[in-house]
């Protein structure tokens, strides 16, 4: 098994040839993958996808890039949404201080809306986060203190220290294509930390293509690519490392897995 647990096929780049990206993907060995929305236009396409196609997945979500836009999206909207049985995940949603597309008390309210979605629905909550690491670490510590719920922080580029406090509180960590660049040492050593039981990887396609794929727009089948570089990181063999990061994938989105 092999799961890309992060990807955009609605996205420029993928879109326009979706079947092809799909076929390539299961000619890597990939057998599902989540197709992430990030604005409330895209849900319905998104879930068509995973309608037509048995190993695709969706999700609902707003990123926090898009927080300003939706201001009427509410955990209600949200819960309405994710009752689809192809829907397995709230989000993509989290803090992004880096580019600041959406006013940050908007992203901040955007990101408890979609938490307490996913604590009323048992939905995982699908976690962005860049140069937020305080306060995304606050927030969730003080969220799970009220009440558990599933999550994973997606594309994890941040700091060991981070990762440890997100581990703490039973989160999930997906690794991405950046893992494989030269400039991502601190990264390559957290990976190698992150116990087994909470590992999944992911692509962010059409986004980060891994290496040797730099440059080229990146697509669900390079999370085979990924796969091997972590392994090897870890010292471990390549198929094993698929096999448990997909076991982990359906130990967090049970809906996937039912």
């Amino acid at each position: 098994m092999l799961i890309d647990s992060h990807c955009h096929l609605n996205y420029k780049g993928l879109i326009e040839d979706q079947g092809a990206v799909l076929d390539r993907a299961r000619a890597r060995g990939v057998t599902g993958m989540l197709n992430i929305s990030t604005r409330e236009r895209e849900w319905d396409a998104i879930v068509a996808t995973a309608e037509r196609e048995p190993d695709v997945w969706a999700s609902v979500g707003i990123h926090p890039h898009e927080a300003d836009a939706h201001p009427d999206v509410d955990a209600a909207k949200l819960i309405a949404a994710a009752q689809h049985p192809r829907v397995i995940a709230i989000g993509e949603t989290g803090l992004d201080y880096f580019y600041d597309h959406s006013d940050r008390d908007r992203q901040r309210a955007s990101f408890l809306s979609h938490i307490q979605a996913s604590r009323e629905t048992g939905l995982p909550l699908i976690i962005h986060t860049r140069d937020a690491e305080e306060d995304t670490a606050a927030i969730m510590e003080a969220e799970m203190g009220k009440g558990a719920f599933p999550a994973l922080i997606h594309c994890f580029t941040a700091s060991q220290a981070f990762a440890d406090r997100m581990l703490a509180i039973g989160l999930f960590i997906s690794i991405s294509g950046i893992v494989t660049f030269k400039n991502a040492k601190a990264l390559q050593e957290t990976v190698t930390t992150i116990p087994a039981g909470r590992l999944l990887v992911e692509t962010d396609a059409p986004f980060l293509a891994p290496v040797p794929h730099r440059g080229k727009v990146g697509e669900p089948a390079f999370v085979a690519d990924t796969a091997a570089f972590i392994a090897n990181l870890r010292g471990e063999e390549t198929s094993d490392l698929m096999d448990y990061t997909a076991r982990n994938f359906f130990t967090l989105f049970r809906k996937a897995a039912a």
